[in-house]
């Protein structure tokens, strides 16, 4: 008798296990985040989106390992997150870069705790600089480099040490609207080649429906997971196309009202009485 052998889905990269959080505030007890539960495989993106005060950001500070006081277990590759480590680089919404250092010195911090020869650091720092598509910039200082051009510097320096995971917390929030679609474009160009699992931050439904291959809507105070939507969306995807639309209004609904989303009905031209057709 043959036995038929099924491939096991990938055990999850990421692990938030009943995670709780809460802050000290005026002497009492502040929750932010109650019972968080997500896995994340690996190469997925996954987008977190929710109004101010749901916990977005802090569930990022805590899987970057900035803050170590929670309820729960957070894991990474099956094991627990201690601490901060090369294995998960993170990218604000300001780009922090220092004012006196060069492009390839601000992207070079990103290898402060790897131990690699001058010439390693030399090519990892200029391979990620043809990476996001700053050949030329080099010895260029931020004062000099658009907002674009900063971000991207700040994206090289969070992947720059080859992290598993990439965490992006509103990280073109401050470009203007142009900008913002081209980074977005950029960035999405940029894991295809690096093939790096993400995790994003975001109050905007539409450039997380663009990017991710999921989207986890958040309730506010405690924070915590309302739903999670998967984005079946082929890539490239277009913003103007009807699918696109009808789940951004799918998800705006889920952020702003109570009750289940009813789509509105499909309306065919052919439908339509004459008077309401232009020739």
């Amino acid at each position: 008798m043959t036995t038929l052998a099924f491939p096991q889905p990938a055990a999850p990269l990421v692990r938030f296990t009943h995670v709780g959080k809460q802050f000290a505030v005026d002497g009492g007890e502040l929750e932010a985040i109650r019972e968080f539960n997500l896995d994340i495989a690996p190469g997925e993106f996954v987008a977190i989106v929710g109004s101010s005060g749901c916990g977005k950001s802090t569930l990022l500070r805590l899987l970057v390992g900035l803050d170590s006081e929670f309820r729960g277990q957070i894991e990474v590759a099956g094991k627990p997150v201690q601490g901060i480590g090369g294995d998960r680089g993170i990218v604000f919404q300001e780009h922090r870069l220092f004012p006196w250092l060069t492009v390839e010195q601000n992207i070079g911090l990103g290898l402060v705790n790897e131990h690699l020869t001058q010439a390693e650091r030399f090519r990892r720092v200029h391979e990620f600089i043809q990476l996001v598509g700053l050949q030329g910039f080099e010895r260029a200082y931020p004062h000099q480099l658009s907002g674009g051009m900063a971000q991207r510097v700040a994206i090289a320096r969070g992947l720059v040490a080859s992290p598993q995971i990439l965490l992006l917390d509103e990280p073109f929030g401050a470009l203007d609207a142009l900008t913002r679609q081209q980074m977005q474009d950029e960035l999405l160009a940029i894991r295809s080649r690096a093939q790096i699992t993400t995790l994003l931050v975001t109050h905007d439904v539409e450039e997380a429906i663009f990017l991710a291959d999921r989207v986890v809507v958040m309730e506010p105070r405690p924070g915590r997971i309302k739903r999670v939507v998967e984005v079946d969306l082929p890539h490239p995807r277009a913003r103007s196309s009807f699918e696109f639309h009808q789940l951004r209004e799918e998800l705006l609904h889920e952020l702003t009202s109570d009750g289940e989303y009813v789509a509105p009905p499909v309306v065919r031209v052919e439908d339509l009485p004459l008077a309401y057709i232009a020739y």
